[in-house]
């Protein structure tokens, strides 16, 4: 070998290399970058009061998605008014204002009473679950979703989370016939007002935030919300010690979880998936939480804090039904939609109903059975 050679052998295999590398790159360059998904971010509000076991719930669908979703979509939620008052929450997020929220499609009663019929009312015979059927089954998603395209609403629905009936309300003393709602000053929503106001009361349908401060300083003289926790937590035994159990006025109530529906179209498809199957899990999760939770906060209630619990006398319970009745009756001669929408769930019903009262078992007979002291 030359020592031409010797000194030229370096500088071309340092071309080489150098040529090697930029080809390298050039190669490398030639393929689609693999580029980190980016999280979107939704901001949600509920309807109801942080401390709510209703907003627990929100935030717990919130985390399914979350969790699910591995990063690429996050929900935050937050509580009532931190945006907007919760009646306003459907505009909200109808208008970007907010992504989403958590309520009950009861509330936007104001906009089409029809709505109401998915939480007020004894839905034909149906419990909350059959209700849930009949959305997702019998035709009432496409129903809704029918009502609020024509009111211009740009949301997507998801309707879930089925609750135990509702107590008739909160009072200073045990009703014990019709006659003792005459000109009391009560608290509840959707259809459920016309309900009470058939039977006598004067009705104010304020958001759950605001009851217990409306009760303290004598702006009501009675309310219902819903069930023992939110109650309980709300401070409802602070100012009245007699609940009213069981009810028609809302005895089939559901959630509804709400996106903007321009956001929620653009979501990728696997997404999407991941939003509708946990609305799935939180409408079981949410069912089996009620019934440990609710029971729980029942019985220390009754032996903390002084509680009386009255069953509801079975001559108000009819009452109701006859108010129902009427108020139906008067709602279908003027408006078509809330027809159609009875007309549907009267159809499900009427199968569905026949099928699960023949077929479930009585099981106050396996308790008492088991609990209440024998006779001899």
């Amino acid at each position: 070998m030359t020592q031409e050679t010797k000194v030229k052998t370096p500088q071309s295999r340092r071309k080489f290399l150098a040529g090697s590398a930029a080809a390298g790159g050039a190669a490398i360059t030639g393929f689609p970058m693999i580029a980190k998904a980016q999280t979107v971010s939704l901001r949600f509000q509920s309807t109801w009061p942080a401390k709510d076991i209703f907003h627990e719930y929100a935030n717990d669908f919130a985390k399914k998605v979350n969790d699910m979703a591995g990063g690429r979509l996050k929900i935050e939620v937050l509580p009532a008014g931190s945006v907007v008052k919760a009646f306003d929450l459907l505009d909200a997020v109808s208008k970007g204002t907010l992504d989403g929220g958590h309520g009950v499609v009861a509330y936007w009663y104001g906009k089409q009473q029809a709505l109401a019929l998915w939480g007020s009312g004894p839905a034909w015979g149906m419990d909350a679950n059959m209700v849930l059927a009949w959305h997702n089954y019998g035709g009432g998603k496409q129903l809704l979703d029918e009502i609020y395209k024509g009111l211009n609403l740009d949301v997507q629905s998801f309707v879930y989370g089925p609750m135990p009936t509702q107590p008739f309300g909160w009072f200073k003393k045990p009703v014990t016939k019709v006659e003792d709602l005459k000109g009391v000053k009560f608290r509840t929503v959707g259809l459920a007002v016309d309900i009470y106001n058939d039977m006598g009361a004067a009705v104010n349908p304020l958001p759950g935030a605001e009851i217990v401060s409306a009760l303290d300083r004598g702006l009501l003289d009675a309310a219902e919300f819903n069930n023992a926790s939110s109650d309980r937590n709300l401070g409802f035994p602070d100012v009245a010690k007699n609940c009213m159990l069981q009810s028609f006025h809302q005895a089939s109530e559901q959630f509804e979880i709400l996106f903007n529906k321009t956001k929620y179209a653009a979501l990728a498809p696997e997404l999407k998936s991941i939003i509708d199957y946990a609305v799935q899990a939180s409408s079981a999760d949410m069912s089996w939480k009620a019934i440990d939770r609710y029971s729980t906060d029942y019985a220390e209630m009754k032996a903390k804090q002084g509680v009386k619990f009255f069953k509801t006398p079975d001559a108000i319970l009819r009452a109701q039904l006859a108010s129902w009745d009427k108020v139906t009756a008067k709602k279908e001669a003027e408006n078509p939609v809330f027809k159609k929408v009875n007309a549907s769930m009267k159809a499900f019903a009427q199968r569905a109903c026949a099928w699960q009262n023949d077929t479930l078992v009585d099981y106050k007979m396996a308790y008492n059975h088991s609990f209440k002291a024998k006779k001899a």
